[in-house]
């Protein structure tokens, strides 16, 4: 049996229809995990890893709070009922276990790691740039708030990071997100300034010198 394309088609019915992590975010995930995985070389589980990028975020429909448990949860029974040896079982439960940011667990596996380091990844560079603002876009966030979350959030990513490529990415990834946030701030302050000038006092447009 084709497990990892029967766990695919499952989890296409289930993935919640999420701005920045429905479908195309687990691809670039899966994808970011096969070119760390490669890079590493041996040792690596390489259908464990798979399989653990394929379900790591379908928990989200389930469990918003607590998506990382939820989706554990998710893959354990799904795989028991496939008749997956319960070894691997286990560490994809792991693996997507210890993804998230906000779960505070320390991956314990090569293929846990690989995951973690991945789904940050996808939350870097401009591909992250975009998600942080469809994500903002649906839930009403502007901004500022926007900015803030690249700074209590995205911008410590690459700290987080556990493989000597995710690292490397992570490194070159951030630097394109510096420099938006620059930017983006720049224009801002710009703007700030321009108004307070345009208020504070002058000859109205349109008016003629006496």
């Amino acid at each position: 049996m084709d497990v990892a394309g029967v766990v695919e088609a499952v989890a296409r019915m289930v993935m919640p229809r999420e701005p920045g992590h429905g479908w195309d975010h687990v691809e670039r995930v899966r994808a970011l995990s096969r070119i760390i995985a490669e890079e590493l070389g041996g040792g690596v589980d390489t259908e464990v890893l798979d399989i653990a990028a394929i379900l790591h975020d379908v928990g989200r429909a389930l469990s918003p709070e607590n998506h990382a448990e939820a989706s554990a949860r998710f893959a354990e029974r799904l795989l028991r009922a496939l008749g997956y040896p319960e070894d691997r079982i286990g560490r994809v439960v792991e693996a997507i276990r210890s993804h998230s940011f906000s779960s505070g667990r320390r991956p314990r596996s090569i293929e846990a790691a690989i995951l973690s380091d991945a789904d940050k990844l996808d939350a870097l560079g401009a591909v992250g740039i975009a998600r942080v603002f469809m994500y903002s876009g649906a839930h009403g966030r502007g901004i500022e708030e926007s900015i803030r979350h690249f700074y209590e959030k995205i911008l410590k990513l690459p700290s987080l990071m556990l493989t000597k490529p995710g690292r490397r990415m992570a490194e070159e990834r951030v630097r394109i997100v510096k420099l938006f946030l620059e930017e983006l701030e720049k224009e801002l302050r710009d703007l700030s300034r321009g108004s307070r000038g345009s208020l504070g006092g002058g000859d109205a447009p349109g008016a003629e010198a006496r």
